[in-house]
């Protein structure tokens, strides 16, 4: 991915302006224009800002267009693991690129994105990576890319969920944000030495699990269950299925890595 370093300014103004036409064509359910349309956006926005990466993974979408709706926006840089090329089209998403073995990709689609234009950066299928591993490196490394947002990591084999969840722990990943959604859940990783601000809707549900090991100084703020430097060890479930007390809670680590799972009560992503 090349971006061109135009002032920031450039990509805000954008982004306001295209926000609700964007809104409404997703809401009308127009497939083609929509592909238009996030060319147009990508193209125009993608000038001068910090770049947003949305990977579409092999696994279960509910709802694409839902989650599509609460949790892209224009301007965002568009990518697939392997299969999950089918959740992205079909919710009307023209891809940039497509990273994986291709193992999972359907022929007939894939004809169609090399005819969009989208590219392809194919691994071999005999690999120590999953095909969402080597999105997720691929997009660490762009430059500019400051979030990561990864739809369709869940569901189906239990194995593979896991096994994507860990990735959040990647030490390559420890400059961004990334954010795996499943519905109105959100999943993220806190590091040590971090204090992160979680925004949603009083009474969201918002659990904290070490992962790794024990998580020490834990201290939140605006919770209903409130820690203060305090360690949350590997194995017991202590900090799970706390709730936010108000719009905006902050969660501090010291030491350790912590999973952070948030639930929102109204469909709305964390942008």
């Amino acid at each position: 991915m090349h971006i061109d370093p135009n002032p920031r300014e450039a990509a805000v103004g954008c982004r306001g302006f295209f926000l609700a036409a964007y809104s409404s064509v997703q809401a009308a359910g127009h497939t083609e224009a929509l592909l238009h349309y996030t060319d147009v956006v990508h193209t125009v926005c993608q000038k001068g800002s910090d770049m947003r990466v949305v990977i579409f993974a092999n696994g279960l979408l509910d709802d694409r267009a839902a989650d599509v709706r609460a949790w892209t926006r224009p301007g965002d840089h568009f990518v697939a693991a392997d299969g999950g090329a089918r959740h992205a089209m079909g919710a009307g998403i023209r891809l940039h690129h497509v990273i994986g073995d291709m193992d999972s990709l359907d022929q007939g689609l894939r004809r169609r994105l090399e005819e969009m234009g989208t590219e392809f950066h194919i691994a071999p299928v005999a690999k120590d990576e999953t095909d969402l591993e080597l999105a997720l490196m691929w997009a660490a490394v762009q430059p500019l890319v400051h979030e990561i947002v990864v739809l369709g990591a869940f569901g189906g084999r239990p194995d593979q969920a896991l096994a994507n969840l860990l990735l959040l722990a990647l030490p390559e990943l420890a400059s961004h944000r990334v954010l795996m959604i499943d519905g109105r859940w959100s999943v993220r990783v806190i590091r040590g030495g971090e204090r992160v601000t979680l925004r949603g809707t009083p009474g969201d549900y918002l659990s904290l699990i070490p992962l790794g090991g024990p998580a020490s100084g834990v201290t939140t703020e605006h919770l209903v269950f409130p820690l203060d430097a305090e360690t949350l060890a590997f194995g017991p479930a202590r900090g799970v299925s706390n709730r936010l007390e108000t719009e905006a809670a902050t969660v501090t680590v010291q030491e350790g890595l912590l999973w952070c799972f948030h639930e929102r009560s109204q469909e709305s992503g964390e942008l």
